[in-house]
């Protein structure tokens, strides 16, 4: 055989191939129970966070400015990190130098190695 021939009965095999997976494909039913949109939509009326979540994200930038979006997104952290409660505010705020002396800390500290005044160089 020589192998043009050859090299056009594969591609007639593939083609033919194609065609019978394509007419098979067609004739099959629709499955739209197992779709993931529609798993989607029964996951969502199950949980009613989830659609003002979704509620919420289409409403592009109008959402962050929503309360009942802002309730909604807390909540959804809560559940995501498992939290029970925010995390309290610190009393005091944080300082640069936590081990600095309480002088440092309040700007009153003089250097520790007094300052020389300039001297221009001699040449």
């Amino acid at each position: 055989m020589d192998g043009k021939i050859l090299a056009r009965i594969g591609a007639v095999v593939f083609v033919a191939i194609a065609v019978t997976a394509t007419a098979i494909e067609m004739t099959r039913k629709d499955e739209r129970q197992n779709s993931p949109t529609a798993q989607t939509r029964t996951v969502r009326e199950r949980d009613p966070l989830g659609a003002e979540l979704a509620r919420c994200s289409a409403m592009g930038e109008a959402g962050p400015r929503d309360p009942s979006c802002l309730r909604a997104w807390a909540e959804n952290r809560k559940r995501f990190l498992g939290q029970s409660a925010p995390a309290p505010a610190p009393a005091e705020p944080a300082t640069l130098f936590p081990n600095a002396p309480a002088d440092a800390a309040r700007g009153n500290a003089t250097p520790a190695i007094p300052a020389e005044p300039s001297q221009p160089e001699a040449r």
